[in-house]
């Protein structure tokens, strides 16, 4: 089974403080992430002034301020991106973000980043689609909100423009925070795959751990999680993030589930192939028995150890005759046997 790839998403928990962000990276390191997510915006080029709060973001941050006012407290300059990259290499974890606006698709790439996250609100913004796919990076494009129809559109957008197709991944997402248990249709991850044939994950957005380790239990090859470093912190991602010590339970569940998965091939482990002898069982005699006489079935018990003829091989005993005497309890071989 292919290693299962941990994104923890910082997203803008960082409430737009680079001490926050570099904060941020060692957790997710500590907690054993393979990347770190930020998102990366120009406020000004993907809100517009009358745009609304979502409902989520009103609770967690009321309703004074405008989208943009709020969103304009959680911007990172490209200066900061480099030095977040930097602290990403230092600490040795992959430096991950999510471009919203064309400028932002530059500076990334200028960046040098190989992978690129398109979120759930892009999967319909065409121009946005298009310049990426021309990058050829590797994708990993996030479903909440969406149908089929729309995914396959921006599929096909992205290898018309020149990505490889085997180099899109899928993440079965929902775009609410967080998410309610009845809306999270975990079994839509598989119809991803079922229908587009591509590397399936799960984004999620649900309260707690459990939903990810089901989604790698399903096998989802790629898990996104948003984290903070104090769910009481101001914003509007907080709350519905893990603190460092969950996100660490999460991957260290997720890290299990790996190992568990296994091969898929039917067979005895390592670890339990030493209890075979002790858990099944051999033929033993009932009774004192002389040599010559023909075994008949009220002759026989199956007992523990299984060392002896296994009591698979009952009906081919039926019918022997002992070469010497044997007493009850006896655990036959093949020896005694003509």
């Amino acid at each position: 089974m292919k290693n299962i790839y941990i994104i923890a998403e910082a997203g803008v928990n960082h409430n737009g403080s680079l001490a926050n962000a570099k904060k941020l990276i060692e957790k997710a390191k500590e907690a054993g992430a393979d990347a770190v997510k930020f998102q990366t915006f120009i406020p000004e080029l993907n809100i517009s002034k009358i745009a609304e709060k979502a409902s989520y973001q009103i609770v967690n941050t009321g309703n004074k301020e405008s989208q943009l006012e709020m969103v304009k407290k959680l911007y990172l300059d490209v200066d900061a991106h480099k030095e977040m990259l930097e602290h990403c290499k230092k600490v040795g974890i992959e430096f991950l973000s999510t471009p919203f606006d064309l400028v932002s698709i530059d500076t990334l790439h200028q960046l040098g980043l190989q992978t690129i996250k398109i979120p759930s609100g892009e999967v319909t913004n065409i121009p946005f689609i298009k310049k990426l796919g021309k990058l050829n990076k590797r994708i990993i494009l996030s479903t909440g909100m969406c149908y089929l129809g729309e995914i396959e559109t921006a599929i096909t957008l992205l290898t018309e423009a020149g990505t490889q197709r085997s180099n899109i991944s899928l993440l079965h997402c929902n775009t609410e925070y967080p998410t309610p248990m009845e809306d999270v249709n975990l079994l839509a991850m598989i119809t991803l795959r079922d229908a587009f044939k591509l590397e399936i994950g799960y984004s999620d957005h649900t309260l707690g751990i459990e939903i990810p380790i089901a989604a790698a239990a399903l096998g989802a090859t790629i898990i996104e999680k948003h984290f903070t470093l104090d769910v009481e912190m101001e914003g509007p991602d907080h709350k519905a993030s893990l603190d460092p010590v969950e996100l660490k339970a999460m991957i260290i569940a997720i890290r299990n589930i790996e190992k568990a998965m296994g091969d898929g091939i039917k067979k005895p482990s390592p670890s339990e192939s030493k209890n075979i002898n002790i858990a099944r069982k051999s033929i033993h005699l009932t009774k004192n028995l002389p040599k010559g006489h023909i075994i008949t079935e009220i002759d026989l018990i199956m007992k523990r150890p299984g060392n002896g003829i296994s009591s698979s091989f009952f009906e081919n005993v039926i019918g022997k005759k002992l070469v010497s005497d044997l007493s009850e309890d006896h655990m036959l071989n093949w020896g005694n046997l003509e």
